[in-house]
């Protein structure tokens, strides 16, 4: 799916032809005629670089940017224009902004301020959401008692406390260590499809986007690359970009002739030419995943090539070879084999085997 495209479902949030600079006409070019749309209950990542543009452009969905052109819709309701206060939403920011001098419960209640809520009624809604973020019996304690994960907590129960239409999430875990970010990205995908909220959420870490998203947004320079499923932006990226972005990918500079073959040095590998659908014939790069490389193909099997293991990562589940092959003399190639399969292997150094690079696992771009 590309830019522009709508979300399966209902779209409940619909960004159209948004355009930011920033500097005046001389300036940066942050957002340029951005399209996209969001889903009811639909968890999407803006995924990128920095200065691609994700944080500018959930910053005016916020709206505490203000947007040179374009449309924003929420809910069926125009935005555009409107002050943040009057958007129905709840924002969850990567430095977390809790008071240090309010006590949990105080900050939870900060964002129930002006809902003309009686005491008893916000005290309810207050334990609730902590219930809610694994935090009950945490109320008389202040941000400095608590590890980053709390405080994350905390922060998501008090975005979530007002219940609003649209969630929106800043980076929300770039601040923790590792493990404690795996285990609250889970926490936070189940939270969000329990209360069935829209959510947008903008990171630069691919393996988040990955675990998270219903669909990802992947920005390059103020645009939008590619919208799809995190197995579509894997599996098909729409440009090397993508490609290159998401995930790890063996690349090999060379032609491609006739839309089924592509030449590098002395070897000719076959191409699907559904995979090389929008390149015409001439210079070209070839991409082609790790996991993809077969070992040991059968005789006669396409692409096939022989390799010698030059080194090897252990990555839990699998090791990442490091292969030198016949026919590519300079080029390197890494292939992904399971734990379990590794004793089929010669070790590092020793006799060559035969691999393969399967046409259909193959990608040709410009």
């Amino acid at each position: 799916m590309q830019a522009g495209e709508s979300a399966p479902g209902r779209a409940f949030l619909a960004v159209e032809q948004v355009g930011k600079r920033f500097g005046g006409a001389g300036g940066f070019q942050a957002l340029d005629g951005v399209s996209l749309s969001v889903a009811q209950g639909e968890l999407l990542c803006l995924l990128g670089p920095s200065g691609c543009g994700k944080t500018t452009l959930l910053r005016i969905i916020a709206g505490l940017e203000r947007e040179d052109t374009g449309r924003i819709h929420a809910g069926g309701r125009e935005l555009t224009g409107l002050p943040p206060q009057a958007r129905d939403y709840g924002i969850l920011f990567q430095s977390y902004a809790l008071f240090p001098n309010l006590s949990v419960a105080r900050n939870v209640a900060y964002g129930l301020q002006g809902r003309g809520m009686g005491r008893a009624h916000r005290e309810a809604r207050v334990a609730e959401m902590l219930s809610l973020v694994g935090l009950a019996g945490s109320e008389r304690k202040f941000p400095g008692q608590l590890s980053g994960g709390q405080q994350q907590r905390v922060a998501l129960a008090r975005a979530l406390a007002p219940a609003p239409s649209l969630l929106l999430l800043d980076e929300p875990m770039s601040a923790l260590d590792a493990r404690v970010r795996e285990h609250l990205r889970l926490e936070l995908r189940q939270l969000q499809r329990r209360l069935n909220v829209t959510t947008v959420m903008v990171t630069h870490d691919q393996d988040e986007a990955m675990a998270m998203a219903d669909r990802i947004a992947v920005m390059e320079g103020g645009r939008i690359a590619q919208v799809g499923t995190p197995g579509e932006i894997y599996e098909r990226p729409a440009s090397a970009f993508v490609a290159e972005f998401i995930g790890q990918a063996n690349w090999l500079d060379g032609r491609l002739s006739g839309r089924d073959t592509f030449s590098v040095g002395e070897l000719d590998l076959a191409v699907s030419p559904a995979r090389a659908s929008e390149v015409a014939d001439g210079a070209a790069r070839l991409c082609c995943r790790p996991e993809a490389i077969r070992l040991h193909p059968v005789e006669g099997e396409p692409n096939r090539l022989l390799a010698r293991i030059v080194d090897q990562t252990y990555l839990g589940s699998r090791y990442r070879l490091m292969l030198e092959a016949d026919r590519l003399p300079g080029h390197t190639l890494f292939a992904d084999v399971l734990r379990e399969e590794r004793h089929l292997l010669p070790a590092p150094g020793s006799h060559k085997f035969w691999v393969s690079l399967p046409s259909q696992a193959l990608q040709v771009f410009a």
